[in-house]
């Protein structure tokens, strides 16, 4: 109800991480699960610089999610910053890329400047959940404290905890947006 995480139990509305802690965002959906394949798919598209994979995942976030999308009326789209340190190795936020497609496809201001990492994090696949909060703790900051955006949907490529979407929203929400959703490429699984 809240991640969108795939269940093992029909009968359960909140996976374990949404049992155990508030998340900053409002809701949010992914399209595809985290897998064998899709890791695979993620890395090429991340670190072998596949950036055409972008449409191809653009457009299956709409085909699944952009009616949700739409319903959340977002003033504009924030892809999740890289830190500049990261983006000059790599050359590209694959985050900024989907969400450039999406918002072209839609009509919707894609905000890639306003919100920007800080904090050289550690990357999140190595730690446990209260290490990667921690390893997120003032991670993000808004470029400016001019914000008169009210709903935002923040673009990632991969929900396990929703550890980087809290840090991010909670940077937005402290700035003055009222609503923040998500939309990810990937999500791990409930169980």
């Amino acid at each position: 109800m809240k991640c969108g995480k795939p269940l093992s139990k029909e009968e359960a509305e909140y996976c374990p991480d949404c049992l155990r802690r508030k998340h900053r965002y409002e809701k949010g959906r992914a399209v595809f699960l985290y897998d064998r394949v899709m890791r695979a798919s993620i890395s090429r598209f991340k670190y072998h610089n596949r950036r055409e994979y972008a449409d191809f995942y653009a457009e299956e976030l709409l085909r699944a999610h952009g009616r949700m999308l739409r319903s959340w009326q977002p003033d504009a789209l924030i892809p999740v910053p890289l830190h500049k340190s990261r983006m000059r190795k790599r050359g590209f936020n694959q985050a900024a890329l989907v969400a450039e497609r999406m918002g072209e496809r839609l009509g919707i201001p894609v905000e890639e400047k306003l919100l920007i990492r800080v904090k050289k994090t550690n990357p999140q696949k190595e730690l446990n959940d209260s290490a990667r909060r921690e390893n997120l703790k003032n991670a993000f900051q808004l470029c400016g404290n001019d914000v008169k955006l009210k709903r935002v949907v923040l673009i990632d490529d991969i929900y396990t905890t929703g550890s980087t979407l809290d840090a991010a929203a909670a940077a937005l929400l402290a700035a003055g947006v009222e609503k923040v959703y998500f939309l990810s490429i990937c999500i791990g699984r409930g169980f």
